[in-house]
């Protein structure tokens, strides 16, 4: 029987906390959802934090402290997967007027700043987004520039933490290899995740899923989502291309048409689908032994 792992994306940081009553964003009530995603059967839950005031994405390492140790001291295990992602935010002024660029919606950090979290936290994932991109519509641009993602993937090999490949194009995938070949991940367990589906990235048509699955090393381990409708016909997509699994709130807000869900009730189908399809469902010890986690208590 083949074996997957259920990956629980609890919040994100988009504009969603007033689209959802169900949508996190005190430490507290993020990390009681993702310790109720974990119960429902994910193995990992990856976790952004936000503004206490605004509901935004926020970098405060405070937050995420408070976060982390929430998860630590619960009853419940699971392997905690911070993202690396924040801090790289840019939104031009206008389409005439680019500079100055726009201060809400802008939020640049150097690469020691980007990973201050993941030093002090020290979860058992963090994420690396692969490449810049028009993230979605208007102004706004998600920027990783190549130099930045080499010294953020030098940062990883002082810490005793694995990072997880954000590829949402054949691009961002392609200088993930490279950076590979480059010896900047040595000593790492490579692990792709394939975010489909994003305006304007990879679409999530089954021949572009192909294509990014094609490209993934043989020696690596690799996830793939797409978002909203199609997050949990993907469950079934990515468990038959040999993928892992990811849903969870960051990427859907509803289990069926009209139905609003909770991170919980999104891992619990995802479940149900796996299991109809004879997969076993890996628990967190099971995913720490495949990916060389290392679990700080």
């Amino acid at each position: 029987m083949p074996s997957v792992f259920i990956t629980c994306a609890v919040t994100g940081g988009g504009d969603t906390v007033n689209k959802s009553p169900h949508v996190p964003f005190t430490p507290e009530q993020i990390a009681d959802s993702a310790i109720e995603a974990a119960k429902a059967g994910a193995a990992v839950v990856h976790c952004h934090v936000r503004d206490l005031d605004t509901g935004a994405q926020s970098r405060d390492p405070d937050l995420y402290k408070e976060l982390t140790d929430r998860i630590r001291s619960s009853d419940t295990d699971v392997v905690l997967n911070l993202t690396g992602g924040t801090g790289a935010d840019l939104t031009l002024g206008s389409v005439e007027n680019p500079l100055p660029l726009r201060e809400e919606g802008t939020d640049m950090a150097g690469a020691t700043e980007r990973m201050r979290h993941v030093r002090e936290c020290l979860p058992e994932i963090a994420t690396i987004d692969m490449g810049t991109m028009n993230f979605g519509e208007g102004d706004y641009i998600m920027t990783n520039s190549t130099s930045q993602l080499d010294e953020i993937a030098c940062q990883f090999q002082d810490l005793p933490v694995q990072p997880e490949l954000e590829c949402f194009d054949t691009g961002h995938l392609w200088y993930a290899k490279k950076q590979e070949e480059r010896g900047l991940y040595e000593g790492k367990t490579m692990n792709a995740q394939l975010c489909m589906g994003v305006p304007w990235g990879a679409p999530d048509d089954m021949n572009t899923l192909m294509a990014m699955v094609n490209n993934v090393p043989s020696h690596w381990h690799k996830s793939a989502f797409s978002i909203g409708r199609r997050q949990l016909e993907y469950v079934a997509a990515a468990a038959l291309v040999g993928a892992n699994i990811r849903v969870g709130l960051e990427d859907n807000l509803y289990l069926s048409k009209g139905v609003k869900a909770t991170n919980a009730q999104l891992v619990e189908r995802a479940t149900v689908i796996l299991e109809g399809m004879n997969f076993n469902v890996m628990g967190p010890d099971e995913v720490r032994d495949m990916l060389d986690l290392k679990k700080v208590v």
